[in-house]
């Protein structure tokens, strides 16, 4: 059983909902970055998403964007994003993480020596963005193979005939996006998003989980009400951005955990 499918074990054995944070690595600096991930599980994160910056991120709004630029700018590279989960696992061994981002930086650093290394640091899934599932064997088989979870993204346009493809190498939780378009604009909607959240649970066991557009702890309750969690990144990644300090960016964080925590 992998860190993600026993967090979702424990959580329905407590009757609750998933809060999923993401945050990129190395943003605002390094040392900052890796003092918010470290904070996070005791603000109620129950899986940590930790972004890989990337020069072209074409999935991403401006807030996130911006984020991937300031770390790049203050260095963070692969590397650096590796140390975040070993520094977490000195002291954490518990809280899933889940690298997300572009296919580049990977392969770049050629996939089988990725993997060796994202294992040894102790990372559980992996949400990359620009591979379909027609690329499976580049990522999603050999991730899988070496214990990691591969999770795809299912959105509005994923149609009943796409849908299955979608989830046939998925595993870990899949992420519904509730909206068209990139990170950090549209608000969800709950009522457009249940009943694709439905359709999906209709094909397949595992956790879907709601990300794009939740920006308050009222709406990640209310998307955690219709789904098995709720994902929040660019409302964080904001308050990084406009120079919050960690205390203040880990209140809000706790805040939106509590609201999905009461789903």
């Amino acid at each position: 059983m992998s860190r993600i499918d026993a967090k979702f074990a424990q959580l329905r054995s407590e009757g609750k909902k998933a809060f999923v944070a993401y945050v990129m690595a190395g943003d605002p600096d390094y040392e900052t970055g890796l003092e918010l991930v470290k904070g996070l599980p005791g603000a109620g994160v129950d899986i940590i998403e930790l972004g890989m910056p990337f020069t072209d991120p074409m999935a991403d709004g401006t807030t996130i964007q911006l984020a991937g630029q300031r770390a790049l700018e203050g260095g963070q590279t692969l590397e650096k994003t590796l140390e975040y989960a070993r520094a977490l696992r000195q002291t954490d061994d518990v809280t899933p993480i889940v690298m997300m981002g572009y296919y580049n930086p990977i392969y770049s650093r050629g996939v089988d020596a990725f993997l060796a290394d994202a294992v040894a640091a102790g990372i559980d899934g992996l949400i990359i963005v620009d591979l379909p599932p027609e690329e499976d064997d580049e990522l999603c088989i050999p991730a899988q193979k070496a214990g990691i979870n591969f999770i795809r993204l299912a959105t509005p346009t994923t149609d009943d005939k796409r849908l299955p493809k979608v989830l046939e190498n998925t595993s870990g939780f899949v992420y519904y996006v509730s909206v068209t378009g990139i990170t950090g604009t549209a608000e969800a909607q709950t009522a457009d998003v249940a009943p694709e959240v439905a359709r999906i649970k209709a094909q397949t066991d595992l956790p879907v989980i709601v990300g794009f557009g939740i920006k308050t702890p009222e709406a990640a309750q209310a998307i955690a009400e219709i789904a098995d969690g709720a994902v929040v990144g660019s409302a964080i990644v904001a308050k990084i951005g406009a120079g919050d300090s960690v205390d203040d960016v880990l209140a809000f964080v706790k805040s939106l955990a509590d609201g999905t925590h009461r789903a």
